[in-house]
């Protein structure tokens, strides 16, 4: 399988996101993790082992949950840890809903290291539906924040960028992903998933597309809590355990196996090539699921060892 530029070197990462909190004071339909007020949590203490296992090098780190500040104390002490560990050369991004922003909490955290705030709550969907955007824009220039740009998607040229103070926002739609199209959580509860067996999420920003490396998208894994995934749906085993494993020798790892190969390539009706199931075969399945996420998590329960990740052999299937 042609494997393009997988990188080498997994202890420098281009970009992690990091669900480190599924706490929030809101309850979208929505929400692909299922967060809200009772949402799972980590404790200080895994947090800090999550960090030490942290690739040496990341370009940037994008905190997000749940609601951030909905879990302050735990925010601010996973700041400080940052701080320390990645000495200002890591670009600290903060994805919230922005209801719990005030200059008071917005100085400490631009004190404790964060230059980037993305508003993710612009849409019908949350509890405020962007009602506060044009408070929050005041509020930013206040402090010093360049002019928006309301973009997610962040090209890598503008990773770090002296460290100049940034925000943007967006919102759920149909059209683009964090808008109920990941079969997951609690989206899929409310049936508010997307339902279209051609959108290819892995190979879109968030997707697993170049999770290992690649020319096209930032070099990106993500952390649900402590399960370490190569997109934000996450797959249906987690590649490892962040609290106790190196991020950069799980990714190793995986990095041997087809499967994460034909991910990483944006190809998943390809993961089963090797035990004979072809694309034709591997779209007619994604055509009846509806979606591709609900094809690989079947794919995965089928085909994959759980613990390994490896293919299981021909005469066990």
């Amino acid at each position: 399988m042609e494997t393009g530029s997988i990188n080498n070197n997994f202890n420098h990462y281009e970009s992690v996101y990091w669900v480190f909190t599924q706490l929030c004071n809101d309850h979208c339909d929505h929400c692909y993790n299922s967060s809200g007020p009772q949402g799972q949590r980590l404790s200080e203490e895994e947090c800090m082992a999550i960090i030490n296992n942290l690739p040496d090098r990341i370009d940037r780190l994008i905190l997000s949950g749940g609601e951030p500040l909905a879990d302050k104390k735990l925010l601010y002490a996973i700041l400080d840890k940052l701080k320390e560990k990645y000495n200002g050369n890591t670009q600290i991004m903060l994805q919230t809903n922005g209801d719990l922003i005030n200059g008071e909490i917005l100085d400490t955290l631009v004190e404790k290291g964060i230059t980037r705030i993305d508003i993710a709550s612009i849409d019908r969907y949350h509890k405020k539906a962007g009602a506060r955007l044009d408070t929050l824009k005041e509020l930013f220039f206040s402090r010093g924040f360049g002019d928006e740009n309301a973009s997610p998607l962040i090209e890598r040229e503008t990773y770090l960028q002296n460290n100049k103070l940034s925000f943007g926002y967006w919102g759920a739609s149909e059209e683009m992903w964090l808008g109920g199209n990941w079969a997951r959580g609690r989206a899929m509860e409310k049936n508010i998933w997307l339902k279209n067996p051609d959108h290819n999420f892995c190979k879109i920003l968030s997707g697993a597309k170049g999770f290992l490396g690649g020319k096209d998208l930032p070099m990106e894994i993500s952390i649900q809590l402590w399960k370490i995934n190569p997109c934000c749906p996450g797959t249906k085993f987690p590649l490892g355990d962040a609290r106790t494993e190196k991020v950069a020798a799980v990714i190793t790892r995986v990095s041997k196996i087809d499967v994460f190969k034909a991910l990483n390539n944006g190809e998943p009706w390809k993961m089963g090539t090797a035990i004979g199931i072809d694309e034709e075969q591997a779209k007619a399945e994604t055509d009846v699921f509806e979606n591709i996420c609900l094809y690989c998590d079947s794919f995965f329960s089928r085909f994959l060892n759980a613990e390994t990740l490896e293919l299981k052999t021909v005469k066990t299937l």
